[in-house]
């Protein structure tokens, strides 16, 4: 009993610390004063209506709300493929190939963003909105062969071949057998891919150019000359759009449950 007591004080202390700051931010996105102040001393929507009343925050919220959708669809059938490939595939360097696949994940997100800033921007002069698009791409890729990965290694193909067998073509017994049996593994990629293209800013901030950038990467440039409540209000809405999608995923999931 004692032990059990110590390790729920334990994780209510671990839970305390991480949700507290995500508290404080966003209490102090409604307070009225300039100045970011805990506690508030009045409630106000200004700093929220300040967001949407900044021009460079509008268009690179359209922006990020673009690149993240565009970049998470295309690593989805990229991606996809690539797993399924992987899963079925009997090669000894598979494991090679795999680790290729999840590299970004691995090397600094600064790291990737100068490298692509030197290969795209510089040497190929590849317009800002598609260099940004290939950078968010390879943030996403990774995520998708994971977890995609992940279900199709838990699949059995003994029903694809018997769909095989039975005069079903590859590709169609592909769409009509694996991919039903995976769609949880895809929603769940398309919630972490989308996420972390939303909220990228290493990538971002090197790839970012004039007229063209994210919502976290004009965030990080606006906190260089202000610093008020207007940031935590667009804290705020970053973990409003997070949330938002984690909804929209899990009903997915449900819809996809329900369905099968």
């Amino acid at each position: 009993m004692r032990k059990n007591k110590m390790l729920t004080i334990f994780a209510v202390l671990v839970f305390g610390f991480l949700i507290l700051p995500l508290i404080i931010i966003a209490v102090t996105a409604f307070g009225k004063g300039s100045a970011i102040t805990f506690p508030i001393e009045s409630f106000s929507f200004k700093w929220f209506l300040n967001v949407f009343a900044i021009k460079s925050f509008r268009i690179s919220f359209l922006t990020s709300l673009e690149i993240a959708l565009l970049a998470t669809v295309i690593a989805l059938l990229v991606g996809i493929p690539a797993a399924y490939a992987l899963a079925r595939s009997g090669l000894k360097g598979k494991g090679l190939i795999k680790s290729v696949f999840l590299s970004p994940t691995i090397v600094p997100g600064i790291v990737i963003g100068f490298v692509l800033y030197q290969f795209l921007v510089l040497s190929f002069r590849v317009p800002v909105f598609l260099g940004l698009l290939a950078g968010h791409f390879m943030v996403t890729l990774p995520y998708v062969i994971r977890v995609v990965g992940s279900s199709l290694e838990q699949f059995d193909f003994s029903a694809e071949e018997a769909a095989w067998s039975l005069g079903c073509g590859k590709i169609p017994a592909f769409f009509r057998v694996v991919l039903p049996n995976i769609t949880s593994g895809i929603s769940a990629a398309f919630m972490l891919a989308f996420i972390n293209s939303f909220n990228n800013i290493p990538v971002s901030m090197f790839l970012s150019g004039p007229g063209v950038s994210t919502f976290p990467a004009t965030l990080m440039n606006y906190i260089e000359y202000n610093y008020d409540p207007t940031v935590s209000a667009v804290s705020v809405l970053l973990m409003a759009v997070t949330v938002l999608m984690m909804v929209i995923v899990d009903k997915t999931l449900g819809i996809a449950a329900l369905a099968k």
